[in-house]
């Protein structure tokens, strides 16, 4: 440590020892009550539209699927997607698992949701049902997301007492996008460019 550095260090130390200071109480008041009506949907959608994802408010998702695709895209899926969701569309089943170079040829992934979170637009998948693995949602260019109207939840405190903590857990506020230091917003960096979300009734 170098002599002035010391000097600093030593005349913060003595201030300090003479009047230290009041420890700061931290409120842990988090509301983690369950939902006891029904969730904002509303809130939820601004939410996910002001990370400059497209939200969609649909009943059939196939035919949604197939407006959002070209006809002859290829679209990857969890291997135990529900039917329904990609009836008359061109899907490539994650089974056994593709490796990246497949995945990055694929023109879309859909898949389904864990939670979505109307505070903050954010959706959470943790590889349960209509999900897959974490690497079929990251690599692809273009993610659609269906999200139930009874998957959604108020606040992330609500989020985190609805997921299980031990599965792997992919928060997603919106297209995967950073910044440099001139703040030009670059987008697809860490995972998709386009984000579509399907909230279903």
């Amino acid at each position: 440590m170098t002599d002035a550095r010391a000097a600093v260090l030593g005349r913060i130390r003595a201030a300090l020892a003479g009047a230290p200071p009041e420890a700061v109480v931290v409120p842990r008041e988090y509301a983690r009550d369950p939902l006891t009506g029904p969730p904002d949907v509303e809130r939820f959608a601004e939410a996910v539209a002001e990370y400059r994802a497209r939200v969609h408010r649909v009943t059939d998702i196939a035919a949604t699927v197939r407006g959002l695709v070209a006809p002859d895209a290829t679209v990857l899926v969890p291997a135990d997607i529900p039917a329904d969701w990609v009836t008359g569309v061109h899907t490539v089943v994650d089974a056994p698992p593709l490796d990246v170079s497949a995945l990055d040829r694929a023109d879309a992934v859909l898949t389904g949701c864990a939670v979505g979170i109307a505070a903050t637009g954010t959706i959470v998948l943790d590889a349960g049902s209509a999900q897959g693995r974490r690497a079929l949602t990251l690599v692809p260019d273009h993610h659609i997301c269906v999200v139930r109207a009874g998957q959604i939840v108020d606040t992330v405190p609500q989020g985190f007492a609805a997921l299980d903590p031990t599965r792997p857990l992919t928060f997603i506020s919106g297209p995967s996008a950073t910044s440099d230091i001139e703040l030009e917003r670059v987008e697809g960096v860490h995972g998709p460019r386009t984000l579509d979300v399907l909230i279903v009734p």
